[in-house]
């Protein structure tokens, strides 16, 4: 029998092990001479019975039913009922409907969510009424402690990073310890805290860096292999008007063209869509 023959011989042979391979990629049962049908048309169990063996019965009565999507809360539902969700508010009455619709016991944040045209968007913005909690910064270089850093960064700072522990909120540096820092990449750059030259965080003058920081300005980044940007923009006692400088700097310094949607939020409540178009 010639070779090509014989090749062509083989191809037409499927063993029991490939059928089963192939049954469980197409999703339908085996159909090899070890598992026969019955004359019912189903493949009787071990014990030769057509009933489901105690173990597939068990596995029947396990199975639950999908349950329903936990809804809102009465209190948000309450909030909501003032906010028409397919409205989009000009900015002013967009800051007073989200600081009146937040329903926390404390004085809560409110929150810009802006939708961008690109991903991995990242900078600093000036903000000039940020109100919020004070940065931990890290700063690896030359006097970073006297700069005004919290830490001034070493390498046994690196190797605490190399485990995990993370305990800063700000990471910058002078250019002469990159190489260091890009052995613990893979540790901060899920976290955005990478130094970055667009971002800033990569600089010569650590003093002006940390006063930067320190006064107002702020990082902002879309979320990871996403495009939108989650940023405190105030606070639901702030003064609107302040609230509104802080919006209209960060939609300056993105520029027209990057955002496609903004919504404003409290920590706790609805949100509110913005019209664009008041920002100008």
């Amino acid at each position: 029998m010639g070779k090509t023959k014989i090749k062509e011989l083989e191809e037409t042979i499927v063993t029991p092990a490939e059928e089963q391979v192939d049954s469980v990629i197409l999703g339908i049962p085996s159909l090899s001479k070890e598992t026969p049908e019955s004359d019912s048309g189903q493949a009787p169990n071990r014990d030769g019975s057509g009933r489901a063996s105690m173990t597939e019965e068990k596995k029947v009565k396990k199975s639950k039913k999908p349950g329903k999507a936990r809804g809102r809360g009465k209190k948000y539902q309450e909030a909501l009922k003032l906010v028409d969700r397919t409205q989009k508010y000009p900015l002013p009455e967009a800051i007073k409907l989200a600081q009146e619709t937040s329903y926390s016991k404390f004085t809560g944040t409110l929150e810009a969510h802006i939708n961008t045209s690109s991903k991995n968007l990242r900078g600093l913005a000036s903000l000039p009424y940020l109100s919020g909690k004070s940065l931990r910064i890290l700063a690896f270089g030359k006097g970073g402690r006297v700069a005004g850093a919290d830490v001034e960064g070493t390498d046994e700072d690196i190797a605490e990073i190399d485990k995990g522990k993370i305990n800063f909120d700000v990471l910058i540096t002078t250019p002469e310890w990159m190489p260091k820092l890009a052995k613990i990449a893979r540790i901060l750059g899920p976290r955005s805290l990478m130094p970055n030259p667009k971002s800033g965080t990569i600089t010569d003058n650590l003093e002006k860096t940390i006063t930067e920081l320190r006064t107002g300005k702020i990082e902002y980044k879309t979320e990871p292999n996403g495009q939108v940007i989650h940023l405190a923009i105030g606070k639901t006692d702030q003064a609107p008007d302040e609230v509104a400088a802080n919006i209209k700097a960060l939609y300056n310094t993105l520029g027209k063209s990057r955002v496609k949607k903004l919504t404003l939020s409290p920590t706790i409540g609805p949100g509110v869509k913005v019209d664009l178009r008041s920002l100008a």
